[in-house]
């Protein structure tokens, strides 16, 4: 036995562990048949400890059952944590971390919960018993240290899925309206089932409708909010004087007819979507192409485009073949700024993936998903493996432009087609010649190949001062070095700027941190530490040694951290010089085997390799090809982009512990919320079916959210308040709806009739309940202050932008061209950091409407951004309306407020040429009325004091002519 040494040869039956000393050539000899045997084998200071398999079913399983399932099963799930299911035991709840970790009983946070103080978190906590006994905590722990196998016919997952009575989740239902209540006013009875739902529930509360607005005040009224602009007094006065009982529903045809339509309501849309013109963040760069999305935008709504198919094209329009709907996943913020700090880089993208994933959720399901970005969502029954899982839908997805060849006009598009394909045809024929040249087992084959990130130049040892590395081609633009190494036969570095060595160059790459001179020599590898000429395919970059060294060779790379391969230098030489005037050549490129691209040798690198009679008809045809690329690219350049992101390979998506990129836990499959079902996708998905399956999802009329939430922020921009007053959180911290019935019995037929928005505004524009007078009453007031139950109309100040647009129209200014890129009220200052300066002079391109001003984000407008204007930096699915002295002191003061109050004075004159005519021309453009005795009494004495243009101004900061009444 001096091999193998009993420590304690009387193994009691059932015992579960038999300890043995092992030497050391048994050691790995026992393991392997330990391990083969199904026996686990662990080391304690030399002595292994063998333990028996724990059987699941026979001792694990009835501890959960006995000590864990009154908590953790069927009934209960405290800590949204279940231990009677298999899958639902290892995702762990809401303490983010799973609590079993396979293979490893220290670091499974079970084993802390069950061997914690009473006191503290011991689980089952001691109200519940004594507690685990210690056997039965050292059999978890080692079926824990076995692997944690679990036999899925124990699986229990059939009672795995996740459900809720959520109001939100449950399917839409037939709502029938509720009958007319005899208490209620007649002038509100109507064929428009709305009102029987709206009415309904003025009646529980006590409450009464209103009487129907006044004909000047219901035209005023829908224009402003369906336009964001003034009825014209001829549209007013054809609908006064209409006495067809079918006046008011021409009037909301028209209004829903015209092109103002979609410049108005894309407005509340680019405020849910997050859509700005700049990057934000600290260089808060502008977006030259962002403007095609908005243009998407109105366009769609105008055309009644289907709100299905709106949210496909928005999520994957590149698929469907609309490329603008993309801008809706890339128009938030983004970080243009990487840090060489991979901490700092991983949660910039993580950043990235949640914009994406946050944006998509609130926008269209009315889900604040984000909220499981690190724990699961502690209201909702949504997991934090749900959100990784819609983050795997966006993997692929980058902030960037791309083309819309869509958008080239036709005989360019007809000649870029011909010249690639001819492109294509020279090309066959230089491959051709090319694959005739030298067999790849030639000698010339032998030679070290050049590769993007290292190459060597060895040389007969040679004294020198200056070393220069001249480049005469590269495989594309300026050529590019990471580093420059000379060494000394002792094999140090001599270039190191730290040994004394000084750079020059040809030129440098301009205004790049990451590409500068001082690169070429500090020790530091990989692009961000490179130099770049400023010359295509040429440039010499020189190092002068701080004495003269016996040197034998030269190490150089273009990015040798091995992500870039452009920018190569393939035609190179090396010379050294003493006193840098006589230079001597030390190597050259030829003395490489030449750079492959895709395997295959560079088109330009095998002509000097051919025979002689073939060499002229290879040069013909390179400058030819060449010639041809040049036209193509030049073809290519009349191709708009449009910021509308790119999309590449997904990357594996990993569930993070608290969020933290650094610490990744299991791989998940792209998917949707657990608690709605599964797209039936994998991580072999491709990019482009990832986003289209959830885009048809999201779109499908079995998802109970979408319609709702639609239906609800449309009623909410007509009456100031959603029937559910949270927007964009249908969740349990969200509100409840104050009129559950009418929103699914609108949902049901929005979805019924085609998904088509206008139908939807039609219904509620036409409807008793938007015609009510919005004035106030006592006795309603008292009850319901807040106008939830929609006694009357709620009055409301007007945005930003419909103040502007209005005041520009009062005034004759307004420029009602339409698209295209936007006009920017600022100045810029277009360094690294953009800085923009508010303009203090402005002409007519300033004056079209200020849905087409660049969103510019962290900066606002100076007169109309204090008006509660969103920056993009985040959705805003309701805006806030603030009252402030800023405000009051912009629209009576500011320069932009004088100038269109002048320009108001000047129309004026130029319509009337007497004060009263012009008193009430101007109470006509603005309020859609005449002054009465009294008003026109007080004008004319203010403006016989003041002057015209100060009434004007006046005029202009009115609530008649702020406000939506």
């Amino acid at each position: 036995m001096n091999d193998l040494d009993l420590m304690d040869s009387k193994v009691k039956p059932g015992s579960a562990l038999i300890r043995i000393n092992f030497s050391s050539w048994l050691f790995s000899f026992a393991i392997l048949g330990a391990i083969h045997s199904g026996v686990v084998v662990a080391q304690d200071n030399g002595v292994k400890t063998v333990r028996e398999p724990v059987d699941f079913a026979t001792e694990i399983l009835p501890i959960f059952r006995s000590h864990c399932f009154d908590c953790h099963g069927a009934e209960l799930q405290q800590s949204n944590y279940r231990i009677d299911i298999k899958s639902r035991t290892f995702a762990g709840g809401d303490f983010g971390d799973p609590p079993i970790v396979a293979g490893d009983s220290a670091g499974s946070p079970l084993m802390e919960f069950i061997t914690a103080d009473p006191d503290d978190l011991r689980m089952p906590p001691a109200e519940a018993g004594a507690g685990l006994t210690q056997n039965q905590i050292e059999l978890i722990g080692d079926w824990i240290d076995q692997g944690a196998v679990w036999p899925d016919e124990l699986a229990n997952e059939s009672a795995v899925a996740i459900t809720t009575d959520h109001w939100s989740f449950q399917a839409i239902e037939e709502a029938e309206p509720p009958p007319w209540a005899e208490a209620i006013l007649g002038s509100f009875r109507s064929d428009n089932l709305i009102d029987q739902f709206v009415a309904n529930q003025l009646t529980r509360r006590g409450l009464e409708p209103s009487e129907k607005a006044d004909r000047v005040s219901l035209i005023r009224r829908i224009y402003l909010d369906v336009h964001g602009l003034q009825p014209t007094p001829q549209q007013i006065q054809t609908f006064v004087n209409d006495a067809s009982g079918d006046a008011w529903e021409k009037v909301v045809n028209e209004v829903l007819s015209s092109h103002h339509y979609g410049e108005r309501w894309a407005r509340h849309w680019l405020d849910i979507v997050r859509f700005g013109e700049s990057t934000g963040f600290e260089v808060n760069r502008d977006r030259a192409n962002a403007w095609y999305y908005r243009d998407y935008v109105i366009d769609s709504l105008n055309r009644d485009k289907s709100f299905r198919d709106f949210i496909i094209e928005q999520l994957a329009g590149d698929v469907v073949g609309v490329d603008e709907g993309t801008g809706f996943l890339v128009g938030g913020a983004y970080d243009t700024v990487k840090s060489p700090d991979v901490n700092l880089t991983l949660m910039q993208r993580e950043d990235e993936l949640a914009d994406f994933v946050n944006t998509t959720s609130t926008t269209f399901l009315g889900l604040t998903v984000g909220c499981a970005r690190c724990h699961n969502h502690k209201f909702d029954p949504i997991l934090q493996a749900d959100y990784y899982s819609l983050q795997a839908i966006f993997s692929g997805v980058q902030h960037g432009e791309r083309p819309l060849p869509k958008r080239v006009d036709p005989p360019i598009q007809k000649e870029l087609n011909q010249q690639r394909e001819v492109l294509q045809q020279t090309k066959k024929r230089i491959d051709a010649i090319r694959d005739s040249v030298l067999p790849p087992e030639s000698a010339e084959y032998e030679l070290e190949r050049l590769t993007a990130q290292q190459n060597t130049d060895k040389f007969l040892p040679v004294r020198a001062k200056f070393v220069r590395f001249n480049v005469t081609q590269t495989n594309s633009v300026e050529p590019c070095l990471d580093e420059l190494e000379i060494f000394s036969e002792s094999g140090k570095n001599v270039a190191l700027a730290s040994m004394g060595a000084e750079a020059t160059s040809s030129g440098d790459y301009p205004n790049n941190p990451k590409h500068q001179l001082m690169h070429i020599n500090d020790g530091k590898y990989g692009n961000d530490h490179s130099w770049i000429s400023n010359e295509q395919g040429k440039g010499w970059v020189q190092i002068e040694l701080r004495r003269p060294e016996t040197i034998n060779r030269v190490v150089w790379g273009r990015d040798r951290s091995g992500v870039y391969s452009d920018r190569l230098p393939i035609s190179y030489s090396i010379a050294i010089s003493n006193d840098g005037k006589a230079w001597t050549e030390v190597s050259h490129s030829n003395r490489h085997a030449p750079f492959l691209v895709n395997g295959r040798e560079p088109e330009n690198a095998f002509v000097a390799r051919l025979p002689e009679t073939r060499q002229a008809e290879a040069q013909a045809l390179l400058q030819k090809q060449s010639e041809v690329q040049q036209r193509v690219t030049s073809l290519q350049g009349n191709i708009p982009k449009g910021y509308l992101g790119t999309f590449g390979s997904p990357k594996e998506i990993r569930r993070l512990h608290r969020g933290d990129p650094l610490t990744p836990r299991e791989i998940v499959e792209p998917d949707t919320l657990q608690v709605m079902g599964t797209l039936g996708l994998d991580n072999q998905s491709s990019e482009s079916t990832r986003r289209l399956k959830l885009a048809q999802w999201i779109a499908s009329e079995d998802n109970p959210l979408t319609a709702r939430v639609i239906v609800n922020r449309v009623w909410q921009f007509h009456f100031g308040r959603g029937l559910v007053n949270t927007p964009s959180d249908f969740g349990k911290a969200g509100a409840l709806p104050t009129h559950p019935k009418l929103l699914d019995w609108l949902a049901l037929r929005f979805m019924q009739n085609g998904w088509s928005l206008k139908w939807l505004h039609q219904q509620i524009l036409t409807s008793a309940t938007y015609q009510q007078s919005s004035q106030p009453r006592s006795d309603a007031l008292a009850m319901d202050a807040g106008t939830q139950w929609l006694w009357r109309f709620p009055p409301r100040r007007l945005e930003a932008e419909a103040i502007r647009d209005c005041v520009l129209q009062l005034s004759g200014k307004l420029n009602l061209e339409a698209g295209g890129p936007g006009f920017l009220l600022f100045r810029v200052d277009r360094e690294n950091v953009h800085h923009y300066f508010p303009l203090e002079e402005f002409g007519p391109e300033h004056f079209r409407r200020m849905v087409y001003m660049t969103k510019i984000r962290q900066e606002q407008d100076d007169v109309f951004g204090v008006f509660d204007c969103p920056d993009g930096g985040q959705t805003i699915p309701n805006r806030s309306r603030s009252t402030t002295a800023l405000q009051a002191l912009s629209l009576l003061n500011s320069k932009f407020m004088q100038e269109q109050a002048s320009f108001l004075a000047m129309r004026l004159q130029a319509e009337s040429a007497d004060l009263p005519g012009q008193i009430r021309l101007a109470f006509m453009w603005a309020f859609g009325r005449e002054p009465d005795t009294e008003e026109m009494e007080e004008v004319i004495q203010f403006v016989d004091k003041q002057g015209l243009e100060a009434f004007c101004r006046v005029l202009m900061n009115t609530n008649e002519f702020l406000f939506l009444s």
